[in-house]
């Protein structure tokens, strides 16, 4: 036997103001713990991407027993990964900070080339002594300060092992009971509108969760084959530090237009200190790399995602750069395919109607009738009389 429910009836004005505490109490908890909203960021994107195979696994088996085995199988992957790659990045690291020192003066020496032949063409204004003593105090300190610091900060990463461990399997869970709970999370938030709205917010969250996951996981292939590629064709050229720099460019890739080109920067500029004929051939490899990413690969895999023209896109990373930095430029395009979404969404309901002025009152007077007969006598009389003096006279 089941209790009966008691109703505790409240206004809707209460009900308001209950929400926005809740709200106020997320949003603290969220400023107090500030790694949590990244925490629950990066295990939605996760989940947006594990959607797709765990969906085409639910037509055969149950959707838990799909759940688990995408999760068990990334887990495999990341220790493959982890077995195999990480200690070849960390020897190519090693590597790269003793060689640094080396790196340097190559370049310089390659720059300096550059800055005589510009002189032996009347293309320099300066001495080529003067320009190179001036590349050299503008840019070694700071060249050589920010080799140092990117070897340090990686070599924190890779020894903070454990938090490393602890921030992906959390990722990784939250991800899990996203999938297993979205459907029970999207209806209880839907519950909250009002019935005559909640057709519509389903279509709603179905387009918006739709848009997200496409780009997400044309973005995790993208940024895979420009990875894969950069490392395959520099292996096969003889660049140095083929896989960390591949590493570089599949990280570089997550920003959309410019991350590619960023992470091919590096690349060229080691394979320039072993001969200008490899760097060049190395550019060249980046560019058609980015071209096969950008014209075959992204477009299919995407499809309509975003349908967004390519300069708001650009721009929108660069207005996300300014205004957040690395995070803003990162989250940018996400944001612009939501609004176009509900751009799209808007367009197709909302309806302008027009306003329907009341009409004016003829007379605001009532005019006797005596008066109205006079009124019309006297219009009639002197529209004879001036219809006799436009008469010509015989």
């Amino acid at each position: 036997m089941h209790p009966e429910l008691t109703h505790i009836p409240i206004s809707p004005r209460t009900r308001n103001v209950l929400i926005a505490v809740v709200a106020f109490l997320i949003l603290l908890l969220f400023w107090k713990a500030p790694t949590l909203p990244q925490l629950l960021l990066t295990g939605m994107a996760v989940a947006l991407v594990l959607s797709f195979p765990v969906h085409f696994l639910s037509r055969f088996i149950p959707r838990g027993i799909a759940i688990a085995i995408v999760v068990i199988a990334v887990l495999a992957l990341l220790v493959l990964a982890a077995i195999v790659l990480v200690p070849l990045a960390v020897g190519q690291l090693a590597s790269l900070a003793e060689q640094a020192p080396r790196l340097l003066e190559e370049a310089y020496s390659w720059a300096r080339r550059v800055v005589v032949n510009l002189d032996q063409r009347g293309l320099l204004d300066t001495s080529p002594e003067e320009a190179m003593a001036q590349l050299q105090r503008n840019g070694a300190q700071r060249a050589e300060g920010l080799l140092e610091g990117i070897v340090a900060r990686a070599f924190d990463t890779l020894s903070g092992t454990v938090g490393g461990v602890f921030t992906t399997l959390s990722v990784i869970l939250i991800a899990a009971y996203l999938l297993a709970d979205g459907e029970r999370f999207k209806l209880g938030t839907i519950r909250f509108l009002p019935v005559q709205y909640r057709d519509d917010a389903l279509v709603l969250w179905t387009d918006v969760v739709g848009a997200l996951s496409r780009y997400l996981t044309g973005l995790l292939v993208s940024l895979t084959f420009q990875g894969i590629a950069s490392t395959v064709v520099l292996t096969l050229l003889g660049v140095p530090y083929a896989l960390l720099l591949g590493i570089w460019t599949m990280i570089g890739a997550v920003i959309p237009f410019i991350g590619s080109y960023i992470g091919g920067v590096p690349a060229t500029i080691v394979a320039f200190t072993v001969s200008p004929t490899l760097g060049i051939l190395t550019a060249l490899t980046y560019v058609l790399i980015n071209f096969t990413d950008g014209n075959l690969i992204a477009p299919r895999v995407q499809g309509n995602a975003i349908r967004v023209s390519p300069l708001f896109i650009f721009l929108a990373v660069l207005a996300g750069g300014q205004i957040a930095g690395i995070w803003g430029a990162l989250m940018a395009v996400p944001i612009l395919a939501v609004v176009r979404v509900v751009f799209d969404f808007l367009f197709d309901r909302v309806v302008v109607v027009p306003q329907v002025l009341d009409p004016l009152p003829v007379a605001l007077v009532e005019v006797p009738p005596d008066a109205a007969t006079k009124s019309v006598k006297t219009l009639s009389s002197s529209g004879s009389a001036a219809a006799r003096a436009g008469m010509p006279r015989g």
